[in-house]
Order: C-alpha cells, then sequence, then structure tokens
C-alpha cells in the first residue's frame, strides 16, 4: 500500500507530518510520489488563517474528482482543521477520515480499518480546552518518542517539541482551541529524543511549541533529591552536552520576561545555540496590541530586543506582523510601521487578518478594515521589512560564513557557473539567513564555508570554499 501525504501550515505540522509518514511506515506503508499512485492520501491541515483552509477545500475537491474514477482510495485529513470542523468535514465527499492532533497516535489504526471497513472515521477531542486524560498524554509521548525522527527531506535537521497546546489566548489566534490547554514535555524524555537524533547523523535540532520560551517542567535534578523547575535555557544547556548535536534553535518565542534573562544568557554562553530568536510583535500600536491580548506594549517589546541584543551581541531576530485586525486605523498603522524601522529585523512574516471561528475577535470585533486597505497596508510593510533586510544582507557582501546545507535549491537563482556535478544548492547559517551557491549534492546535510559574493533582501549568493 502506498501513502502520499501533504502538509500545510507550522513547524508543528511539519512535524506532526513526519512522526505520521515514520509510523505509517513502520505499519508497511510506502511513500507515493503522487497522488495518482496513492491508496492513501492525508492532508496536515492549518487553521490559523482563513486562507490556509481553502487550500485545503481546494485540495479536497481535486480529489473528490480523482475518486470518482478510484473510488478505493483513501482520504484521510489530520490537524488543527480536522480539529475545528470534525463531523463536518467528514460530511465532505472526498474525506474518508477526521483526526485532530491530539489523535495522531491513533492514525495507522484509523487508517487499516478504514481501507479494511470502507467506513468513515473520526477521531477529534470532544472537549479541547479540558486537561487531557492521562492515557491520551503517554500516548502521544509514545508516539512522539518511537517516531521522532530527522527530517527526511531535509539531511542533517530535525524538529523536536518541546510543548503542546497554548494559554495565551490571543484574541485572533485559534491554536487553543484546537491544540488544546499548554504541556511542557518531560525534559529526560526530550533529550532522550535528541540523543537518538544525533546517533542518527542529525546536527541541527529545533525545539518547538506555541510560546517555547515559556516552557517549564517541574523534576527532580540531574542526580540529585527535591525539586526544580526546568526552564527552556536548562534544555538548551543539556541539549548542548550531546555529541553530534552542533547547533540548537527554538521556536516561536512570546514577548514574556519570564525566563528571557536566562534563555538568553544560555545563548551568550552555549557554542551549539544559535544566535537567532524569533519573537513575533503583531503590531506596533499598543491599542491594538490591548485588542490582541497581547499583554505588552510596543516600548516594552522594543525593550526585549534591546535586551537581547546587549546580552547576544550580532543575534539575528525575526518577527511576525498582522495587518487589517478589526478597528486598525492609519495611525496605528503607522506605529507598526515605526515599531519594524526600530526592530531591525533580519526579516519579517506579515499577514492579513482573516476572522478565525471561535475566536473572540470573531465574536465581538467587526472585521471593518477592507480587504483592498489589508492588502495595500500588507505591501507597504513588506516593502519597508525589504529594504532593511536588504541593508543589512549587504554586510555580509565578500564575507565568509558556515552554512548547514539543505540540498537542491528548489527555485534557480544564479547558477553562475551550475553544472551537472555542481547544481544550485540552498543552506541556512546559524542566524538563519539562506544561503545559495554551487555544489554537489553529496554536501546535503554537511557543513561547509561560503564566500559571500552577492546579497538581495531574501538571500546571501556566494561562493562554495
Amino acid at each position: 500500500m502506498k501513502i502520499f501525504l501533504r502538509s500545510y501550515g507550522c513547524q508543528m505540522n511539519k512535524l506532526d507530518t513526519a512522526l505520521v509518514s515514520s509510523a505509517l511506515g513502520e505499519a508497511g506503508f510506502s511513500v507515493a510520489d503522487s497522488e495518482k499512485e496513492a491508496d492513501v492520501v492525508l492532508i496536515n491541515t492549518c487553521s490559523v488563517r482563513q486562507h490556509a483552509e481553502e487550500r485545503v477545500f481546494s485540495h479536497l475537491g481535486h480529489l473528490k474528482h480523482i475518486k470518482k474514477s478510484r473510488p478505493g482510495l483513501v482520504v484521510g485529513v489530520i490537524g488543527c482543521m480536522a480539529q475545528r470542523l470534525g463531523d463536518k468535514l467528514l460530511e465532505h465527499e472526498a474525506v474518508d477520515i477526521v483526526c485532530g492532533p491530539a489523535q495522531i497516535p491513533q492514525i495507522t489504526k484509523l487508517v487499516t480499518e478504514t481501507l479494511q471497513e470502507k467506513k468513515k472515521k473520526l477521531a477529534v477531542s470532544e472537549k479541547i480546552r479540558q486537561r487531557s486524560p492521562e492515557s491520551q498524554t503517554q500516548a502521544l509521548e509514545r508516539f512522539e518518542s518511537a517516531y521522532g525522527i530527522g527530517d527526511k527531506q531535509i539531511p542533517g535537521q530535525a524538529f523536536v517539541r518541546a510543548m503542546r497546546g497554548c494559554n495565551n489566548f490571543c484574541t485572533y489566534c485559534i491554536v487553543p482551541f484546537v491544540r488544546g490547554p499548554e504541556t511542557s514535555r518531560a525534559p529526560a524524555a526530550i533529550i532522550e529524543q535528541i540523543k537518538r537524533l544525533a546517533d542518527e547523523g542529525v546536527k541541527l535540532v529545533t525545539l518547538l511549541g506555541q510560546r517555547v520560551n515559556s516552557y517549564k517542567y517541574p523534576a527532580p535534578p540531574r542526580g540529585g533529591a527535591g525539586k526544580k523547575t526546568y526552564s527552556l535555557a536548562d534544555l538548551l544547556e543539556m541539549a548542548s552536552e550531546i555529541e553530534g548535536i552542533e547547533w540548537l534553535r527554538f521556536v516561536t518565542s512570546y514577548p514574556a520576561e519570564e525566563f528571557f534573562d536566562d534563555i538568553l544568557q544560555a545563548i551568550a554562553d552555549l557554542p551549539k545555540a544559535c544566535n537567532y530568536l524569533h519573537i513575533p510583535a503583531q503590531s506596533g500600536s499598543d491599542r491594538i496590541l490591548r485588542a490582541m491580548n497581547r499583554r505588552y506594549t510596543a516600548g516594552e517589546y522594543l525593550g526585549l530586543l534591546g535586551k537581547a541584543r546587549a546580552v547576544v551581541p550580532g543575534i539575528a531576530i525575526a518577527g511576525d506582523f498582522m495587518v487589517g485586525f478589526p478597528g486598525e486605523t492609519e495611525e496605528d498603522f503607522e506605529a507598526t510601521i515605526e515599531l519594524v524601522k526600530r526592530a531591525k529585523y533580519k526579516n519579517c512574516f506579515i499577514f492579513k487578518y482573516s476572522p478565525r471561528p471561535g475566536t473572540t475577535a470573531d465574536k465581538r470585533l467587526e472585521d471593518n478594515v477592507p480587504a483592498e486597505v489589508k492588502k495595500r497596508r500588507n505591501i507597504e510593510l513588506l516593502d519597508v521589512q525589504n529594504e532593511i533586510s536588504a541593508e543589512m544582507n549587504r554586510e555580509f557582501l565578500n564575507k565568509e560564513v558556515k552554512v548547514l546545507v539543505e540540498g537542491l535549491s528548489k527555485k534557480p537563482h544564479l547558477n553562475r557557473g551550475g553544472s551537472e556535478n555542481s547544481p544550485q544548492l540552498v543552506g541556512r547559517t546559524a542566524t538563519d539567513y539562506i544561503v545559495v551557491f554551487n555544489g554537489p549534492v553529496s554536501l546535503a546535510g554537511e557543513f561547509v564555508k561560503v564566500k559571500i559574493t552577492e546579497t538581495s533582501a531574501l538571500t546571501l549568493f556566494g561562493e562554495l570554499i
């Protein structure tokens, strides 16, 4: 039997897709190169924005037509959209399986039974905000530990979940309602997983959490009695002791003081901890931040960035912003532009607000910023950030950088001097700058030195040393 997996959304979804692929592989399924060759198609979905869900429904429409000529094809929808829509999604003609994020340990059973019984299957959390039963938590932990392998698409790299869920309740965000309460994994389980990854040749581990800097887990200290509350700084220190792991990253951080000083000091002190911080601001307007329930001011946010740069000189900082939140005026938007200019991010992810059913903003606030205004603000903010990125990237000209090679470049840029034996490759620096250069494909998963010869707002171009 062959299975085809497609993943939309964040790193958390990429990790879940890798876990599901590994579990099904152990059960005897092989990975198909396309949907046409597959007996089972699984779509791992995202509900953070309306556009992400629209893409899934478009894909399901395509699969509905395929099923007319191949009625035996099994289609499953997993992830956040599955949890949000549940049995409503199961009513879709193309859909046979609906499985929420907390139920992915059941995926092999669900797929096997659907193939045998030809009946639709639903597995989601009935009361998502209730603390999960211990049996479910243990099942997730066993699944994570058993199938937490390196990224087969990008050699030498792996995501490791530090925590699940979120308790922040930003008014626009669906995540607490599809991934449940915030729960930190035991540090011993995380470290054991990273050790196995190192044994498999993984060099870069990225610790994941919706607000990973709030990680905390009470447990006895190593080699001692009593109790200690482990933080992300502790995880970084413990992981840095693992032979074979050379780089450690973590995403995504929420702008809060809790553990912030300890985490910054860990980055400064630990050679393996990458000098990189992804810390979304979402808006530069204090009024809009209050409406978003973000619990900090623009000034406090910039203070955190200043502290990060003081403790970790040369740290690269990335941000997220949302434009067109209900009630956002031109004055509010100008405040966001000002924050972006002052923050000097290496890059920013910028999105247009879209109402998510069930969130506080959708229930209480009118989506009153016109679509054309959202689009204009999105483009304008991107232009501001691109100018900043282009200026910062120019500082890399004629410098050498250490790069972890990901593989062939999917979008050939400057294929100068390329050949069959030296195609265009792409990699990233410890600070997450994208670097494109020519070299042999065998370098995928390895560290190399590259001299930067040209730059753009998004990419560094260079020559392999």
